[in-house]
């Protein structure tokens, strides 16, 4: 299995940007207590935080597949504060590209690498 990484670009609705804050610490406290094999889970702002990226890096699709359950209801409540746009890097394995089927994250496979 390889290792996968993911980022989310969030714009967010006028007023939500403090529920936001509240329910990314949240998932911060969750992949810290939890998560076995999230290796990163990092949350930037721009300027006026007005938008976010969040960076996110899993050992394998085994390790997603638990950060997932583990956010469980949590990723509704974030996706609802704004809108999200999201892509997947790597090669997941076919469990989690069944789960992924009607997802509107992008995947993208490896082409070159150093």
């Amino acid at each position: 299995m390889s290792e996968l990484q993911g980022i989310a670009r969030i714009k967010f609705h006028e007023g939500k940007l403090e529920e936001f804050e509240r329910l990314a610490a949240q998932c911060m406290e969750i992949v810290r207590a939890k998560d076995t094999g999230t290796l990163q889970y990092d949350v930037y702002f721009n300027d006026d935080r007005s938008e976010c990226i969040v960076l996110e890096r899993y050992r394998d699709s085994e390790a997603l597949i638990e950060h997932a359950t583990h956010l469980g209801d949590i990723n509704e409540a974030i996706i609802a504060t704004g809108s999200v746009s999201g892509a997947l890097l790597g090669e997941p394995s076919a469990e989690l590209r069944a789960m992924m089927a009607d997802s509107e994250v992008g995947l993208f496979t490896i082409y070159q690498s150093m």
